[in-house]
């Protein structure tokens, strides 16, 4: 077969809920809105003119892939379509401050505005000295769904459950908060039978297929391990990329006809569509390996049994070496191998008194409250249990739901029921789903909705390509959009209004800064000396690289982005609390330092100037790597023993250089050729980048990380998810360092937003030192609304990051 088995799936580079947009007509009620046929009284002369029909807003957004489900959206702008239709169990204020006394309300002041926030929930956090913490939240007693049913705690307690299934394989990680028992239930097995049969599985699985000594173990049980848990851990390894993928890239799902195995065999490079210049059937599904083929269209679609097959037969039993778990996605294969076998054997063990039925940290205090049990404090466990509130009735089975007896709406380990509802919402929120048609979502106003029945009847969310969003502003199809805030798109905004301003009479323009921030990258693995990613002399080699480039980024950030962006120093975005500020104490330019540590910039110098400075700092960090530096010429003559003078960098840029980090790149390479490196430099389309990237053969690239509203750096930096480790493979600058994986987990140890600023400054400085990441800019986002009409006095005011127009939407006007 000419198709390598070459990895493709993207990096999680966003785990917010980004809020994007999307568009309908004005003036126009969706096509359900049923007419009824005209009356004899209705045709009479003197009958009243029937009243208006209810105004839409029409909002411009980007494509769906049809998972309008709280469970199981997997794009933001699916997210966004759920969350019209929910509520949320916890509720944050303009800058990210949690809100613990939502019923009652709480009054926050931003930028000198006092502004009122209420929600659904009080939350009450209890440390205990034992180190256990518990959440207690009470929901209204007064919350109704928009069909009418009450909203009670077993709905939230249903949800809850939900996230913690074994069945479960959306994107939330609320299985994986330390809830008391939470291991227990979902294993099946209380800890000690847990333990036990863990450390049994672990030592079946090193002692290996072909053993012959069975002194702690039965060769049936050996026999059981290699067959039934070795084939149901590889399918649910295989599951796990479809998951990830389908996240990724369900864009292309109708290039494998709509079949998400597919899609992720696809990926993979494990299976494509037919292509008839090459002699295929265009209507079959090809697999690489074994040479199946699958008439997905008739019915005859993949597996993922079909799609561990596959793996299996490529990799065989040669996991460590084979390079088969960079590809993993959330746990290895053996991990799973392992957790099928505990969950399979332990409720069989004598001493297990049957499988365990619920999860001991979840209790039911009322109908109306719940507490939930931690084993230890985790600052991230808030936002994990602040779930949206999902019906019982409507996602799960009322009949299926009895606490006292450990039934919570649906059988454990099968969320079948569940996903039947993927592509309907329903619950509490602002709107009413009614269809999905044509890239066209709409909304009806929900009447039960707690903060009072919206003013505007109708919404559509409309899918539409970027480069038509504003245009769709200006000639009316859109009321509100988010178009790429380009200069081009600046320019035109400008144009558009009379005023040669961003918001005028025919745009209105609100910015907020974007929750991520772009950055280049340097692979510890790729780029070293020797092979030795934590020595000094990688380090050094790495800062001399990042040296240079650094110093070209202000003029270039502010060539592309204008005052639409702004140069950041430290690798967390400029959005957070726990972001480094001028005014702080040890706060620094990034790389801005000599070998020795003295400044290596004035005040006072031009930009030539400045440029001359880092080039020579460089050149002493590659001294101290072990470099030949001809200190007359000012260049390096030869590398060390492993080392190289030669380095790549990819950039996605399509190919014409349109990325903000191209003219860094650029600038770089003309900086390090004076002193003797070459920087070699792809311009790639991103699935391709990305697809390097993922095999962990880059060296340099760009991109752009996603953020949370908690600073959490475990998934991008804790040596446990370096690509190959059995983690979330999303470390790929591949750092392991110790202290910073005690960083990262002590700063999640206490609620103290003063001690854990100071240990992420910790955390962020081991980065910089490490030399992974070169922070490049913070950007702006751009909401734009038409104030023809859009009542802009009716738009919740003071947008941020945190709170968008669709806060407060209930108060929103059309003209």
């Amino acid at each position: 077969m000419k198709r390598n088995l070459m990895k493709t799936l993207s990096l999680v580079l966003s785990l917010a809920m980004l809020f994007a947009l999307a568009a309908c007509t004005q003036e126009e009620a969706p096509p359900e809105a049923p007419t009824a046929p005209p009356t004899e009284e209705a045709t009479r002369d003197d009958t009243p003119e029937a009243p208006p029909e209810p105004k839409t807003l029409v909002v411009g957004y980007t494509q769906f892939s049809q998972k309008f489900s709280s469970f199981f959206a997997s794009t933001a702008y699916d997210q966004d379509v759920a969350s019209m239709t929910q509520v949320p169990l916890l509720l944050t204020d303009r800058v990210g401050n949690i809100i613990f006394n939502a019923i009652e309300g709480e009054t926050n002041n931003y930028n000198g505005t006092d502004h009122e926030y209420k929600g659904v929930a009080n939350w009450d956090v209890v440390q205990k000295p034992d180190g256990s913490v518990d959440y207690n939240i009470t929901i209204r007693d007064d919350l109704v769904y928009s069909d009418g049913a009450p909203m009670t705690i077993d709905d939230v307690i249903f949800s809850m459950y939900v996230y913690s299934d074994t069945d479960y394989d959306g994107s939330a990680v609320f299985s994986s908060s330390p809830i008391r028992g939470m291991g227990s239930y979902r294993s099946g097995v209380s800890q000690d039978i847990f333990d036990k049969y863990e450390e049994l599985g672990w030592a079946i699985f090193e002692a290996g297929i072909d053993n012959t000594k069975f002194d702690d173990w039965t060769e049936a049980l050996q026999n059981e391990f290699w067959t039934t848990y070795f084939d149901k851990g590889g399918a649910a390894f295989a599951q796990d990329i479809v998951n990830l993928c389908v996240a990724e890239y369900s864009a292309y799902l109708g290039e494998v006809w709509g079949d998400s195995v597919a899609l992720g065999m696809y990926a993979w490079g494990f299976g494509w569509p037919g292509d008839p210049d090459d002699g295929e059937d265009e209507n079959i599904f090809y697999t690489a390996v074994l040479g199946n083929e699958f008439d997905i269209a008739g019915g005859n679609a993949p597996t993922v049994e079909d799609f561990w097959a596959e793996i299996f037969e490529a990799y065989g039993m040669d996991f460590s070496e084979s390079g088969i778990n960079y590809e993993a996605a959330n746990y290895s294969i053996e991990e799973l191998m392992v957790q099928t076998f505990i969950s399979g054997e332990g409720p069989k063990d004598p001493d297990a008194g049957g499988e365990i039925m619920n999860i001991e940290g979840i209790k039911r205090t009322g109908d109306y409250s719940v507490t939930v049990t931690t084993d230890t404090f985790d600052a991230t466990v808030i936002y994990q249990l602040g779930i949206e509130v999902t019906p019982l009735h409507y996602y799960g089975d009322p009949d299926q739901y009895d606490y006292a007896n450990n039934k919570f709406g649906f059988p454990k380990g099968d969320l079948s029921i569940v996903r039947t509802k993927t592509t309907m919402p329903m619950g509490a929120g602002a709107y009413k789903f009614l269809s999905y048609e044509s890239g066209v979502v709409s909304f009806e106003a929900n009447a039960n909705y707690y903060k009072g029945e919206p003013k505007i009847k109708y919404i559509r969310f409309q899918e539409a390509p970027d480069a038509d969003k504003l245009a769709g502003i200006v000639s009316g199809s859109f009321d509100i959009t988010d178009p790429s805030f380009s200069t081009t798109t600046v320019e035109s905004i400008k144009e558009y209004n009379s005023n040669g301003e961003l918001t005028g009479d025919v745009v209105a323009t609100s910015t907020v800064d974007n929750l991520g921030y772009g950055y280049i990258g340097i692979a510890a693995n790729n780029v070293n000396i020797g092979g030795e990613r934590d020595s000094d002399a990688s380090k050094y080699l790495r800062t001399a690289i990042a040296t240079v480039l650094a110093v070209y980024r202000n003029t270039v950030n502010n060539s592309y982005y204008g005052d639409r962006a702004s140069t950041i120093e430290y690798p967390i975005s400029n959005t957070s609390w726990a972001a480094p500020r001028p005014n702080d104490e040890g706060y620094r330019i990034a790389y801005s330092r000599d070998v020795d540590g003295n400044d290596i910039y004035t005040a006072s110098m031009s930009e030539a100037e400045r440029e001359a400075a880092a080039l020579d700092a460089a050149l002493g960090f590659l001294k101290a790597a072990g470099y030949t530096v001809d200190e007359e010429e000012g260049v390096v003559t030869a590398a060390p023993k492993g080392g190289s003078l030669v380095f790549d960098a990819l950039i996605g840029g399509d190919g014409v250089g349109d990325h903000p980090a191209y003219g860094v790149f650029t600038a770089g390479k003309e900086g390090l050729a004076k002193i003797g490196i070459t920087l070699e430099i792809s311009d790639l389309e991103w699935d391709p980048l990305q697809a390097i990237m993922q095999a962990g053969e880059a060296q340099l690239w760009a991109a752009a990380w996603g953020a949370t509203i908690d600073p959490d750096m475990h998934q991008i930096y804790h040596s446990s998810n370096v690509m190959g480790a059995g983690g979330t493979g999303s470390n790929t600058y591949f750092i392991t360092d110790d202290e910073l994986d005690d960083l990262i987990m002590e700063a999640r140890t206490s609620a103290d937003q003063t001690f854990r600023k100071v240990t992420y400054m910790r955390a962020l400085e081991v980065i910089m030192e490490w030399a992974v990441e070169l922070p490049n800019y913070q950007r702006q986002n751009a909401f734009i609304f038409s104030p023809e009409r859009v009542n802009m006095d009716t738009v919740t005011p003071d947008i941020t990051t945190f709170w968008t127009w669709m806060n407060d939407l209930e108060l929103l006007e059309v003209n």
